[in-house]
Formats: C-alpha cells, sequence, structure tokens
C-alpha cells in the first residue's frame, strides 16, 4: 500500500518527501488510485514523471532570481545595500534521497505487471527518462558534498522496531559517485528517443551523453586540480578527493562523449542570424526554431510561468511595478573580449589620466564580443525595440575639475536635458532602480504582457545546451595535450561569437570562455569549483580586483563651449550595493555533511573543514 500512497501524494500534493506507514494510510480511502490504475494509464505516468521533472531544479535559475546575486555576474539592485559576503556550508546543496526513493518506486512499478499494458517502447522511455533524472539528482549532490551513498533500484521499507543497520548505507567515494552517474548514461541511452523534444523540455539520449560529459570532465578536473592544491581536500575514505591517476581516463572519457554529440546528434551551434549578438541572445531565450538547447526547465502559460522578467526588465519599458532587481556588475562585462583585442577592459581613462569622451554611450561597447550584448543591455542597447538610457547624471567643468551633478531619476535640467535617467544607475536605495549601469538581457521575455505579475513569462532555463559539449570537448582535448582539437573547438564558439581565433588553448581560455558563454546559466559556481579557482578569485579582500563588485555609471558632459559638450564619460566605482567582497573558502569547496543525516546514518562521514 505504501506504494500507491507515494503515488497519489506525488500527484495530488506535489511533496518531495514519502512518509513512512502510518494507521491513517493503512486505510483505504475511495479517492486514490491504486498501482494498477496508475500504472495502465500513460497520461498518468506522464503525470507523475512531470512531477519529478518540476523538482529537479537547484542553484542559479530564473525561477529563483536572488541567487544570481552571490557569484561575480550579477548583485542586488534595488532596495538597500545587500551585506552577503561568505558562502554558507550548505549554499545551493542538495540532499535529495527523498526524490531518488520516489524515482525508484516509480521504476518498479514501470517495471511491474501493473503496467502491462505499456508498449515497449513506452516502457524504455519512460525507464530512460526516470533513471536520467535519479542520475542528475545524484550529480548535482555528488558535486555539492562528494561521493553519496548509492542505493542503485533499491526500494528500502522502515518497519517499526526493526534493525535499521541495513538502510545505514556508507558514502561511497567520490570517485565511484561519478562512475555511477556515468555509467547510468551509459545504461539508457538505448532506452531513450533520439528525436528533439518539445521545447526541450524532456531528456533524450543526446541529453543523457551531455551529463555523461560533464559528469566525466568534473570528474576529470577535480582529480588533477584538487591534488594541485598544496592541501588536497579529502577523507581518509575518498568521499572526498579523487586520486590524480584517473583524471586522464575521465579527460578521455569527456572528449569522446563530447566529440560523440558534436558528430552524431540532432544538435548544432545555432548561427543563423548575420546579427551575431541578436543570434546569441536568441539562441538561449528563443525556443523556436532552436538548434542548440537540448533540456530546458520549460515554463507555459498559463500555470506554469516565471517572474524573472517582471522583476529584472529595465524600469523604463517596464510593465508593472517591479524592475531592475538584481543587474549584471562590470566584472562580468569586461570579462567579454574585443574582437581583436583579447582585453576586455573597457576604456574610461586614457594613459595621461583623463576622461576618454565617447560620442554615444554605447561607442565605449564597440567591436565587443557579440555575446555581451546578447547577454547584457548596456546603455545604448535596446531591449523590445526601445534603446535603453543608463545616465547617472551629467558632468561640467568647476575649476577645470569635471563634477558630478544628479538628481532623482527621471529629472532635467532648466534646458530640458536629462540630469539623471530613468533607468540610472544611482547610488540611492530606492526599489527598481538600477545600480550598476547594466541590465540583464539572457533569459528576458521580449512577449507583451510577459513583465506583469498577472501573466508572467513562460521563458525556459537551459540546463544543457550544445555549445557545452564543444567546449567540453576543446578543454579536454586541451588537458590530454592535443592542441589541434582544443584550438578548433574553442574557435567554432568564438567564430560564432565575431572574435578572433585563437591559436593555443590554456585552462584561462577555457576558464574565460566558459564564463562568457554561459553566464547566468548555472556553471560559473561549480566551474571555478573544480578548478580549485574560486578561493583564489574570490578571496573576501577588500577592493581585490576579482572578489569586488564594480558598476560603471555613465555622465553626460554638459559644457556648453567645451568641444567634449555633449559627449560621454564613465566611471568606475565599486558596486554600492555589494558591501563586502565575495569570501570563498577552503571549506566551501564542499558542503557540510547535516549532523541530523550523521544522526540519522552513522555511517556518514563528515567533509574535510567541518
Amino acid at each position: 500500500m505504501k506504494k500507491i500512497y507515494s503515488i497519489i501524494l506525488i500527484i495530488g500534493l506535489g511533496l518531495g518527501f514519502f512518509s513512512s506507514c502510518s494507521d491513517m494510510l493503512d486505510q483505504s480511502p475511495d479517492n486514490i488510485l491504486t498501482n494498477e490504475e496508475v500504472f495502465k494509464d500513460w497520461n498518468m505516468i506522464q503525470s507523475v514523471l512531470a512531477n519529478y521533472y518540476g523538482r529537479v531544479k537547484w542553484g542559479q535559475r530564473i525561477g529563483d532570481d536572488w541567487q544570481y546575486i552571490y557569484l561575480d555576474e550579477a548583485c542586488n539592485s534595488s532596495g538597500g545595500p545587500d551585506y552577503t559576503q561568505n558562502f554558507g556550508d550548505a549554499h545551493w546543496r542538495v540532499f535529495d534521497y527523498g526524490l531518488i526513493r520516489n524515482i525508484n518506486q516509480f521504476l518498479e512499478g514501470i517495471r511491474s505487471d501493473a503496467a502491462a499494458d505499456l508498449t515497449t517502447d513506452q516502457r524504455s522511455q519512460i525507464e530512460g527518462e526516470a533513471r536520467f533524472l535519479r542520475a542528475w539528482t545524484y550529480f548535482n549532490m555528488v558535486r555539492c558534498m562528494g561521493g553519496m551513498p548509492i542505493v542503485g533500484d533499491e526500494v528500502f521499507e522502515y518497519n517499526q522496531g526493526m534493525d535499521v543497520a541495513p538502510l545505514q548505507i556508507p558514502r561511497s567515494t567520490e570517485a565511484e559517485s561519478y562512475d555511477y552517474v556515468i555509467s547510468e548514461c551509459d545504461a539508457i541511452f538505448d532506452l531513450l528517443p533520439g528525436d528533439k523534444t518539445t521545447n526541450s523540455a524532456r531528456v533524450n539520449k543526446w541529453t543523457a551523453l551531455a551529463l555523461k560529459a560533464r559528469a566525466a570532465i568534473y570528474a576529470a578536473s577535480l582529480s588533477k586540480y584538487n591534488n594541485e592544491l598544496a592541501d588536497p581536500i579529502m577523507t581518509s575514505g575518498n568521499e572526498v578527493g579523487i586520486p590524480a591517476s584517473l583524471s586522464e581516463g575521465y579527460y578521455q572519457i569527456a572528449y569522446n562523449t563530447a566529440k560523440q554529440i558534436i558528430d552524431e546528434s540532432p544538435y548544432m551551434l545555432q548561427d543563423q542570424l548575420d546579427d551575431k549578438a541578436r543570434n546569441f541572445y536568441e539562441t538561449t531565450s528563443v525556443k523556436d526554431n532552436n538548434v542548440e538547447v537540448m533540456w530546458t526547465n520549460d515554463y507555459i502559460y498559463p500555470g506554469q510561468t516565471t517572474q524573472f522578467t517582471t522583476r529584472n526588465i529595465p524600469r523604463s519599458i517596464r510593465e508593472d511595478m517591479d524592475g531592475t532587481i538584481i543587474t549584471p556588475i562590470l566584472n562580468l562585462v569586461e570579462a567579454y573580449e574585443y574582437t581583436n583585442d583579447r582585453d576586455g577592459e573597457l576604456a574610461t581613462m586614457d594613459t595621461e589620466g583623463d576622461y576618454v569622451f565617447y560620442d554615444k554611450p554605447q561607442d565605449i561597447y564597440a567591436n565587443k564580443d557579440a555575446r555581451l550584448w546578447g547577454t547584457v543591455i548596456y546603455g545604448g542597447s535596446s531591449f523590445k525595440g526601445k534603446d535603453i538610457v543608463f545616465q547617472a547624471g551629467q558632468k561640467h567643468l568647476v575649476d577645470g575639475v569635471w563634477t558630478d551633478i544628479v538628481d532623482n531619476i527621471g529629472s532635467k535640467d532648466d534646458d530640458g536635458l536629462v540630469i539623471t535617467a530613468e533607468d540610472g544607475p544611482t547610488t540611492s536605495n530606492d526599489q527598481n532602480v538600477n545600480k550598476t549601469g547594466f541590465c540583464i538581457r539572457k533569459f528576458l521575455d521580449e512577449t507583451v504582457g510577459a513583465g506583469t505579475r498577472g501573466r508572467g513569462s513562460e521563458m525556459w532555463f537551459v540546463n544543457f545546451r550544445y555549445a557545452e559539449s564543444v567546449l567540453i570537448a576543446a578543454e579536454a582535448a586541451m588537458e590530454l595535450g592535443d592542441q589541434t582539437n582544443a584550438v578548433k573547438y574553442i574557435n567554432q564558439i568564438r567564430t560564432r561569437a565575431g572574435i578572433q581565433s585563437l591559436s593555443s588553448v590554456t585552462l584561462d581560455d577555457i576558464i574565460n570562455e566558459n564564463r562568457v558563454e554561459f553566464a547566468f546559466e548555472n556553471h560559473r559556481y561549480w566551474d571555478l569549483k573544480r578548478w580549485r579557482k574560486a578561493h583564489i578569485l574570490w578571496n573576501g579582500i577588500e577592493g581585490d580586483p576579482t572578489a569586488t563588485h564594480y558598476a560603471l555609471f555613465p555622465y553626460l558632459i554638459n559644457e556648453p563651449g567645451n568641444p567634449n559638450d555633449g559627449k560621454w564619460v564613465f566611471d568606475k566605482q565599486k558596486a554600492h550595493m555589494s558591501v563586502y567582497p565575495r569570501y570563498f573558502q577552503m571549506k566551501n569547496y564542499y558542503n557540510f555533511i547535516d549532523q541530523d543525516w550523521i544522526n540519522r546514518n552513522p555511517q556518514l562521514v563528515k567533509n574535510p573543514y567541518q
């Protein structure tokens, strides 16, 4: 009876945890379905599976945009300052054995006589999808905490008074846990269909390979770079820590798998528009005719929408009372190279320490990597057909010194010139007013009404896309000493972006390419962890250029008679909304194992620094 009730709870209440038996549950209410009724109904089976799809959303995501402020991509931009500095011991931690149990119960049902009416293809597909979601869950747990207990297909039952020792499974090693994810992806490849799915909302065999490639590159880089630390992070049983001797094998798996996706899958780099900037925006934000996105958390109106657009659209074109909640920071903008210059730093001052004067606000971004436009709304660029003006104030000369004039947003001087634009930026604590000089474009919905609380947006969130396979192939080839293929693959990505090709590839090239390609796509945090770079870049030092969040404030020159009158200058300054530099400590490479879990299962060993 337990299995029946778990299915009903999932359908009716969307609960993620199955409670143990009770007197109440041992009754037979007349408003629930039996296993036989559930597993003989194709629509009912898919409803249960849909519930599982809805429960595998962790880390950075547009359904919870506050998650974007933790890294070096964006900061809070509405209301008062944000005092975030440290990463918690449970930051983005995933430990969902309730879901693992539910999926195992579901698999048991699919394989039982209750599902005898299903065709072989139906059974295969459903089993493949369920096992993928289970592997995805394990992957998310492993990258948070290291090796996890692997329960396989077992559905454990607890009866009062029984010996619980058989239920207390120890943690596998970190390598064994990644191996399990990889082996599951191999096992389900032939169970899953190869065709694309509607809005990439359901997984197929290529998604399984994409997860396999990601798991392998994580294991490989952890194996290599953790062991290059002066004091490698590990436990005595290797629940944390992968031997360096395994790195080459994992890199080879990652390379071979990514290459199979590149050579055999129906996906490709989206490169359909001559306008490379617009092309990149549509790659991640437009569903129609998308050839690159492989798996998403999709949203459909009515019923399944997000408020990401409502909350983050520029104020001047907002459709509701919100907007500009979080905004990109200068750190990210300067990570984008120029088409012919790998240094992406914006030129605000000349060598003499004087301002660089620009005719138009967008001129400072001229010849930038097209992905910048596709990711960020900067001053002078447009969204939904309207030019967005970021203007912090005016500057005029006082005793030969350029001096600021600022006012409330939307203010004008006596000559009708804007002082401070409606889109800011400002250093006020006002709500829904820009504080960094940029807005997010990626995942922002252009659909009319998508920026309203009443309707919301159908924008998807991308979990896997083809470009990741290309960059995994480049990274793995580089690590295996194959510069020819490393250069070939990374240049495919760079050519799509319209920037110069490389003649050789280093790890730093890979790190920055991943940063700008996958900004806001839940990669940056995990990548810096696996490369053991997070504690170096987010070192907690006040004023450190990689740990401190920066903003860019544009000003209009208002000095009639001066040759620079009417031109634009820019001030780089600390983003006052991010009070403290980001501080990633060595203990943050692995989340803590909760003491309550250890109390229930003494076989669980703690992580280092815990």
